[in-house]
């Protein structure tokens, strides 16, 4: 099978017991997650050989950081070890009508303070497929957007295939700075993933009609934004997926993916969560797989969507499913009856 490299923040999550609240909390579950490191957990746990590229200190965390990834099966020989910290991000989950709410502790982290010359992609990219980053990864820094940059130069010039999922986060970086820097790294996208928002905050797109907290999506609206997109950016493909949130813990749950000039819808599934965090990446990391073994547009949007939809039931930011339980639950099985 065809190799997958994802490279961005691999950071150390702390987060309450249960339904606690930050300050009602005396100690903390110590955890690992990352956009692109859960997204490669998730293929690797469909059976996809993939790396993930970052930067993380030679101590203790970061070792721990790594054998987070290693266990799953991920490669991480190409992680450039460096630096003084591992980044930190806190997690209170949400309940009700009161939102999940995430702080951030990852200044100075090792590959927020890397330089291009710590990555040699000529032969991190030899012999790969696939790559993947988010927008996370460049709303690090400028010296990471150049890292990014460069990456992507060397992807395209091998002929591998670019998805980014937007992942627009508003404590890093501006709107006029994302969409500044987005703009120039999209040019060398193949697959463009976003949510609701994105699209709207990184590139002043946005659906028709539709209201995201108040419940009410409008399908023919996200069409036109994916073809804006493709439009603009001569994307192979734009995903987008569809959150309608009834609370903190109920959501409907479904996506589109736009390719070839059409849209493919999926069915929606009625969620009740357990942690959404990771929920997005997720969806990625079953879409790439689904396109990495050339199934057709729907079923890879089946495949991604119902891959997300079971995310949204495990603790912590990795999906640990398999490629049978996602299959059985895109082909109809949303009971959830034991299984003996």
């Amino acid at each position: 099978m065809d190799k997958v490299i994802t490279f961005g923040e691999l950071m150390l999550r702390l987060a309450p017991e249960n339904y606690l609240r930050f300050v009602q909390s005396e100690k903390y579950e110590a955890t690992f997650g990352g956009a692109e490191a859960n997204v490669a957990v998730s293929l690797a746990n469909y059976g996809v050989p993939v790396s993930f590229v970052s930067k993380l200190p030679t101590h203790e965390i970061g070792q721990a950081a790594v054998n987070s990834l290693r266990k799953f099966g991920v490669d991480t020989s190409k992680v450039v070890r460096g630096g003084e910290r591992v980044g930190i991000y806190y997690c209170e989950k949400g309940a009700s009508q009161r939102p999940s709410k995430v702080i951030y502790d990852r200044a100075y982290s090792s590959i927020s303070m890397a330089k291009p010359e710590d990555f040699d992609w000529e032969s991190i990219l030899d012999g790969v497929k696939w790559f993947h980053f988010t927008g996370i990864t460049p709303a690090l820094g400028d010296n990471v957007a150049e890292i990014c940059l460069q990456a992507l130069k060397v992807a395209k010039a091998k002929g591998i295939t670019v998805s980014c999922d937007l992942n627009f986060r508003k404590k890093l970086w501006s709107k006029q700075k994302a969409g500044e820097v987005m703009g120039k790294l999209c040019e060398y996208i193949d697959y463009c993933i976003a949510n609701e928002e994105d699209a709207k905050d990184v590139f002043g797109i946005e659906a028709d009609n539709t209201d995201i907290y108040g419940g009410k999506l409008n399908h023919d609206g996200y069409v036109s934004v994916a073809k804006k997109l493709t439009e603009r950016f001569n994307f192979k493909g734009v995903a987008i997926t569809l959150r309608e949130s009834k609370s903190a813990n109920d959501n409907d749950w479904s996506g589109m993916l736009y390719t070839g000039g059409k849209a493919y819808f999926s069915k929606k599934y009625s969620m009740h969560i357990v942690d959404r965090v990771g929920g997005g990446d997720s969806f990625g990391g079953g879409l790439i797989y689904s396109l990495v073994n050339g199934n057709e547009p729907q079923q890879c949007i089946e495949f991604a969507v119902a891959a997300s939809c079971l995310k949204h039931s495990i603790e912590g930011d990795y999906n640990m499913v398999s490629v049978s339980e996602v299959l059985n639950l895109a082909g109809g099985d949303a009971s959830g009856r034991v299984q003996r």
